[in-house]
């Protein structure tokens, strides 16, 4: 009784009770609906338990009960760990970008922090730093990476909680509430900046990459084609931003604490008196991120081998020597990326057991004048609970063998590669497991400070799901 007892306690350690027991109640009847109802919907069960599993992440960290979720899916024949593996090797880059980019932004914190405390402090009105944020993220994210420029948010906001969080202990709860609210707001501007920017160009993201190749499209030509989208959506997206942050909506347009910002500016003027060591060293970590985005820019070697290019030169000329140097680097990065393996778990029973196919076969039913529309957002809604590179590598196919098959015209191609882009990019804001970006966020250790949880994610891009689904989808109907 003890054994049981102790064994009970040790399950996901200090997790509520009825999550413990809700996942074992998931892990019992999974084989159940295998048996009576085949495994077509015992994955669409997986699938909706791991939905359910990411949706209380604050309450327990996703790994370990995802993970049992996918190890039942492997044993219970759902996925064969050789395709579990495949799907892995396929996404690869993304994890050196995980491991490696995300280490080696850590090397660069101390100047960006510096960098964003000293806007922060310049830029007093709480509009214009919304707006900057927005634009900063969305801008770098046509360029670079995503989760590269979300890495980079998370470092700022983690140094500035950590930094500040200590000044503001003696000021009571209500500035501490106040600071938090403040910082959760610009970080989700920020994120929601990268979707933005990453429909514009065709690094914006790694499904663009797979649409371009496929429509014989060069970075101008992908930029053009998406224009008649990509543009409105960003200005819907702006103005959405303006009107948020000055109606104060949706837990945006709060102000920082008169008591907050004091504090803020007592620590940059603290920054700012260095000995020549530490002002040598942010120098360094600046030349190093001029180089950073040169080398993202030009696309020199995958970005996961720039991070490790980043780590080795910006650790050596920070001063880091010991193992334990480099080793709070990948703290952050590791959990994450073992998250998004069990992810890639679940796409494979997706993708083995085909639990899209009859909502593809619909689509592809529609009348050839609504079948643009109706692409976006499908793609849109799978985008928002699936892996945006999946759910466009199965629409681009059924698209290119339609366009084989005579089904419909070379233009009427082109059409459905913008509406597929389009799609899975803009209307997967509405889930932090639609973008790559929004779950890093999530299952960072800086959500749980700004109790930044699933469903207050979720209420936070809500209005911007709804605009910029809705102007993406005006947009590609009037492409015809």
């Amino acid at each position: 009784m003890r054994v049981a007892s102790a064994l009970g306690r040790n399950f996901l350690g200090t997790a509520p009770p009825w999550y413990k027991a809700a996942l074992l109640a998931a892990l019992v009847l999974n084989p159940v609906v295998l048996v009576t109802a085949g495994p077509f919907w015992a994955g669409w069960a997986l699938l909706v338990e791991f939905l359910g599993v990411l949706a209380m992440s604050l309450t327990c960290y996703p790994l370990a009960p995802g993970g049992l979720l996918a190890l039942e899916a492997v044993i219970m024949g759902l996925a064969s760990p050789e395709a579990v593996y495949q799907e892995t090797a396929a996404e690869l880059p993304v994890l050196l970008l995980l491991v490696f980019m995300v280490a080696g932004i850590y090397f660069l914190r101390d100047m960006v922090a510096a960098a964003f405390i000293g806007l922060i402090v310049r830029v007093r009105r709480r509009l214009y730093l919304a707006l900057l944020f927005l634009f900063s993220a969305a801008l770098l994210s046509a360029f670079l990476d995503a989760l590269t420029v979300m890495a980079v948010v998370i470092t700022v906001g983690w140094q500035l909680h950590r930094s500040l969080g200590p000044r503001l202990e003696h000021l009571g709860t209500e500035v501490r509430e106040g600071f938090r609210r403040w910082l959760a707001g610009l970080v989700m501007q920020a994120a929601i900046g990268t979707a933005l920017g990453g429909v514009l160009t065709l690094v914006g993201e790694p499904q663009n990459l797979l649409l371009a190749h496929a429509a014989h499209w060069h970075f101008a030509a992908f930029f053009e084609h998406m224009a008649p989208v990509s543009l409105p959506v960003f200005g819907a997206g702006v103005l959405c931003c303006l009107l948020l942050e000055r109606l104060r909506l949706f837990g945006y347009g709060v102000a920082l604490p008169p008591e907050a910002r004091r504090a803020l500016r007592e620590m940059w003027g603290e920054a700012r008196t260095i000995d020549d060591s530490t002002r040598v060293k942010r120098w360094a970590q600046l030349a190093v991120a001029v180089l950073l985005v040169l080398a993202l820019s030009f696309h020199v070697a995958e970005i996961g081998l720039i991070g490790l290019a980043v780590i080795v030169l910006a650790g050596s000329l920070s001063g880091a020597r010991d193992e334990h140097d480099y080793a709070p680097a990948f703290q952050e990065s590791l959990p994450f990326a073992a998250l998004l393996v069990v992810f890639f778990a679940v796409v494979t029973v997706i993708d083995v057991q085909r639990l899209f196919d009859p909502i593809t076969r619909a689509v592809l039913g529609v009348p050839g004048g609504m079948l643009a529309p109706v692409f976006y957002l499908v793609n849109g809604a799978l985008s928002a609970v699936s892996d945006n590179v999946f759910v466009a590598s199965i629409f681009l196919k059924h698209a290119q063998q339609a366009l084989a098959q005579g089904q419909i015209l070379p233009a009427a191609f082109e059409r459905l590669v913008v509406a597929i882009n389009a799609g899975t990019n803009l209307p997967s804001v509405a889930t932090p497991n639609g973008q790559a970006a929004f779950l890093f966020l999530l299952a960072s250790p800086l959500a749980p400070l700004l109790r930044l949880s699933y469903g207050r994610m979720v209420w936070m891009a809500l209005p911007y799901a709804f605009v910029l689904t809705a102007v993406g989808l005006a947009a590609v109907w009037l492409l015809g």
